[in-house]
């Protein structure tokens, strides 16, 4: 079964930089989009942003201007790169892929920003 592999969480220091990689193990055919998104404890997860596979991008009104989501379609992969982090974007992060017939989700990597 195909599986959404995250990279690149980790302990970063306030006003630093994080780039979230998010990789499939094959072939996902009709993803209509793919995003990611973030769970803090005790709070509901939340999209952080995504990207349509027409290109179109959308982002939280926490995030934009700091993070920028892309993508390699040729290494089916998903990027997030993360500038400017805050305390506030501490969370654990997860790619998703919606596609037909069902949706896909990573595993979940963890961000932490403190001093």
């Amino acid at each position: 079964q195909v599986q959404l592999v995250e990279s690149g969480g980790g302990l970063v220091q306030p006003g630093g930089s994080l780039r979230l990689s998010c990789a499939a193990s094959g072939r996902i055919f009709r993803v209509n989009a793919k995003g990611w998104y973030r769970q803090a404890p005790g709070k509901q997860r939340e999209l952080v942003a995504v990207i349509t596979s027409g290109g179109i991008t959308n982002y939280a009104d926490s995030v934009k201007g700091r993070f920028t989501i892309s993508r390699d379609n040729a290494k089916n992969t998903v990027y997030l790169q993360m500038n400017s982090l805050k305390p506030e974007d501490t969370a654990v992060y997860f790619c998703h892929w919606a596609a037909l017939p069902i949706d896909y989700w990573g595993q979940g990597t963890q961000v932490t920003v403190s001093s």
